[in-house]
């Protein structure tokens, strides 16, 4: 567990299961939390703002990122300003631009003006992140999402991409850059090497974090065997 709080990142805690929201907001090593439709599609939730409520009445100091859903810029504003009001750990996060493909950064920019603390999501590229640094206000908190799982998805490094988008967003001193999409432990450490301020973290990577993380490799090797040895006893398993 040192090792975790020992990591030069924050770890947001990333879902949309209200049990597992509540209990990992209570870990020390969670510095934060963040959550999106698709995830809260998949975990069954229907009512956005009933589920939102539910959580911030636990999670009230860290800060947490919610996702506004519309793809029309004047009811995404409408939508980011509610959320804005709910409560002051909030962070809206928009994506970088509509289903069409039209920018957002008008949006971006006009939300910072108003004092709205955004987390700019779904971006995957240098350009992108140029783009919308230069449109935050250096005076309020901003996050911003690049996608390095998603990167990696395609077979190109986003270490690189990675370290360009750091020194782009370092000249905004509220702005922090996110490792967004991790799809393995690997990625934290990762994150925290090339210097990213956080890294965002699904529930079942977490536990995987916390109990694997610095894990002696003959230890698990001798885990791994025995696991495959009680598995082919308990298949009955006969040549």
């Amino acid at each position: 567990m040192q090792r975790l709080l020992d990591l030069p990142v924050k770890i947001f805690a990333d879902g949309a299961d209200l049990k597992g929201i509540v209990n990992l907001y209570q870990q020390q090593y969670i510095d934060g939390l963040t959550t999106n439709p698709t995830l809260m599609r998949k975990a069954g939730l229907r009512d956005y703002e009933s589920f939102a409520r539910d959580v911030l009445k636990e999670v009230k100091s860290k800060p947490i990122s919610f996702e506004v859903f519309s793809d029309d810029f004047p009811e995404m504003h409408r939508q980011a300003l509610k959320m804005h009001e709910w409560q002051e750990n909030i962070y809206v996060k928009i994506p970088v631009t509509n289903t069409s493909g039209e920018s957002s950064v008008p949006l971006i920019e006009q939300l910072a003006s108003e004092g709205v603390k955004v987390n700019v999501t779904a971006l995957l590229t240098p350009r992108q992140v140029k783009a919308v640094t230069a449109a935050l206000n250096p005076d309020v908190p901003a996050v911003i999402s690049v996608f390095a799982g998603r990167i990696a998805d395609t077979g190109v490094d986003p270490l690189p991409i990675m370290k360009e988008s750091l020194e782009i967003v370092s000249e905004l001193p509220k702005a922090e850059l996110l490792w967004a999409s991790v799809r393995e432990v690997l990625n934290v450490f990762q994150a925290a090497t090339c210097g990213c301020h956080i890294v965002t973290v699904p529930h079942d990577i977490l536990k995987k974090l916390v109990t694997l993380a610095g894990k002696d490799l003959d230890e698990l090797s001798l885990e791994t065997v025995r696991m495959f040895h009680q598995d082919a006893v308990a298949a009955g398993f006969k040549l």
